[in-house]
């Protein structure tokens, strides 16, 4: 992507989690002990799922994806950070920074999306059984994945777009730990009011569309099943919680951080730490512990390569 000529700043400077050097020693082992889980849990559900033919459901594909938006996800933010912890001066180049947020944006798009499409197949597998075979068959499953990639891409080459497009010729100093649309854009050498209430609506509206969505549709799924005295309730009702889980935990910290006003509050970096290094994790966590067939499944391939 071509960066503008009017761009003085080459460098931004982050100004990180925490100035204290004990909290930073603290958050720095709790990081690469939640980064250690991160990559295992995600890659140990998606290897699950491609080798135990018993999870070739839709949802399963789904989950499998999750997983592997999850382990991309970490990528972005915890690695740097980690390193940052060790360097006295925390620097991105402005190039690393548009790539940072593009990738941050492009993911977190992508998966917000997926939550849709795997609230939509619980829809039809409990509220229209005799349709579902029909409706998410292979092709069908194939086709929603790429048009959430498709989304999560135009989400995020919007923001890139709008931020490419500002010049930056002042302060350099980031007040956080990665790059992200709130800090960066407040740097910009212009009125950011319009810029602002695009990227708001954007990102803010799109994010609290989907999370009102999703609640109502979860909302009608469990009236269905509440209602259901099929063997399967319990089931159910175990799949549809832990989305619904998964839901709070990824679009919260989203909404609080995009939904209003880029300025700065006390929470933010909290947030944003939650957002960015906290969440990939409760995936494999919530899944592996709620749903029996994925655990299972492990248990059966771990106690195989154990014993081998």
């Amino acid at each position: 992507m071509e960066i503008r000529n009017n761009t003085v700043v080459t460098e931004f400077i982050l100004l990180g989690l925490t100035q204290s050097p004990d909290i930073q020693l603290l958050v720095f082992v709790l990081i690469l002990i939640f980064y250690l889980i991160i990559l295992p849990g995600n890659f140990l559900i998606i290897f699950t799922i491609r080798s135990d033919p018993g999870l070739s459901a839709p949802l399963y594909f789904f989950l499998g994806n999750l997983a592997f938006l999850d382990a991309s996800y970490s990528f972005i933010v915890a690695p740097r950070m980690l390193v940052d912890f060790l360097s006295e001066k925390k620097v991105i180049s402005y190039r690393g920074c548009i790539t940072q947020l593009f990738f941050l944006h492009f993911l977190g798009g992508g998966e917000g999306l997926l939550l849709v499409v795997m609230a939509f197949d619980r829809y039809i597998a409990i509220c229209r059984p005799l349709h579902y075979s029909t409706v998410m068959n292979p092709r069908a499953c194939y086709a929603l994945l790429l048009a959430l990639w498709f989304g999560g891409f135009v989400h995020s080459i919007i923001q890139v777009a709008l931020i490419l497009r500002l010049p930056f010729c002042g302060c350099n100093q980031l007040d956080n730990f990665f790059c992200d649309i709130p800090q960066v854009i407040k740097l910009a050498c212009t009125d950011i009011f319009m810029v602002e209430l695009l990227m708001v609506f954007n990102s803010g509206l799109l994010t609290l569309l989907c999370f009102l969505g999703l609640l109502v549709s979860y909302a009608i799924i469990l009236c269905h099943v509440h209602r259901s005295s099929s063997e399967g309730k319990s089931k159910a009702l175990s799949t549809c919680t832990t989305h619904i889980i998964i839901i709070f935990l990824m679009f919260g910290p989203a909404i609080f951080i995009y939904t209003r006003p880029f300025r700065a509050l006390p929470a933010d970096k909290v947030v944003s730490f939650f957002h960015t290094v906290i969440f990939p994790l409760m995936n494999p966590v919530i899944y592996t512990l709620r749903n029996q067939e994925v655990k299972s499944s492990m248990r059966r391939l771990l106690s195989r390569y154990v014993v081998c």
